[in-house]
């Protein structure tokens, strides 16, 4: 995986032709993005396949990244609920291969918490897969650190999708990103910048921007090097149209912040000093 993925959640929205979108493909490979973030119910894997289809060579240069486990209006439910079902996993899985039009996942994500998961079960389906050649490696999404480790005493995960950011420090201190760095598994982070509102809030915005002109760089570079600092080596996911904004999250895995400063911005977002 790249330091920096691109998250593909809005791609289905974007208005581009297929060769627009290929070219940012093309663009973020450039950038050394070169993970791509999707789910079986962001609508973004047939926009993405499609563009794939073009430029086919480019799936050797890629690692893409798909989940599913939600079960809403996409798949005609009359309750929206999770399922994490054995048949349910393999037929996302089918679907996200035939949209992406790819033989193969490098990452399956199990997308939330599911309380009527089966540890068992979605451990036989992704032994199933894995045999197939359909996934090669497995992870989740949102997962707290009891039902990260639950599913991964059955089957290996190598990650889990979390959001975090100054305005999400919850997994700082919830056993989270310790499980993270203890069983060496880099975890994916997801709302880097809060949706935006990093930037609407007053002490944080003003020290980015201080921070961003003694380092000379923009203030979103500084908010994406305050995540990759932490020593679990998260992945971020960054979702743009922009090829602008995708090198400026690709310019902050070069970009280490100084301890003082780390902690200059969570004390912004708290208020107060450590204790």
């Amino acid at each position: 995986m790249s330091r920096i993925t691109f998250g593909c959640w809005r791609m289905a929205g974007w208005r581009q032709t297929p060769q627009q979108r290929l070219a940012l493909i093309e663009q973020a490979l450039e950038l050394g993005i070169t993970s791509f973030d999707h789910a079986d119910i962001y609508t973004s894997e047939e926009p993405f396949g499609v563009a794939l289809a073009a430029a086919p060579h480019l799936r050797q240069r890629m690692e893409i990244v798909s989940k599913c486990g939600i079960y809403g209006g996409l798949y005609g439910a009359r309750v929206p609920h999770y399922n994490t079902g054995r048949a349910h996993i393999v037929a996302s899985v089918e679907q996200s291969l035939r949209q992406l039009n790819t033989d193969y996942l490098d990452l399956l994500l199990i997308h939330r918490p599911d309380p009527l998961m089966d540890a068992d079960e979605v451990a036989e389906a992704f032994s199933v897969l894995r045999a197939a050649g359909k996934v090669r490696h497995f992870g989740a999404s949102n997962f707290n650190p009891a039902q990260f480790e639950l599913l991964n005493e059955r089957v290996t995960l190598v990650t889990n999708q979390i959001e975090f950011s100054p305005l999400c420090l919850a997994p700082l201190g919830d056993g989270t990103l310790d499980q993270a760095q203890r069983l060496r598994r880099r975890p994916m982070i997801w709302s880097p910048l809060a949706g935006g509102r990093l930037f609407d809030h007053p002490a944080i915005a003003a020290l980015l921007e201080e921070l961003a002109a003694r380092y000379g760089v923009t203030p979103g570079i500084i908010a994406y090097a305050w995540l990759l600092r932490h020593p679990s080596q998260p992945v971020v996911l960054t979702g743009s149209s922009r090829v602008e904004a995708l090198r400026e999250a690709a310019v902050a895995a070069s970009v280490t912040l100084e301890r003082q400063d780390w902690f200059a911005l969570l004390r912004a977002t708290t208020g107060t000093d450590v204790p």
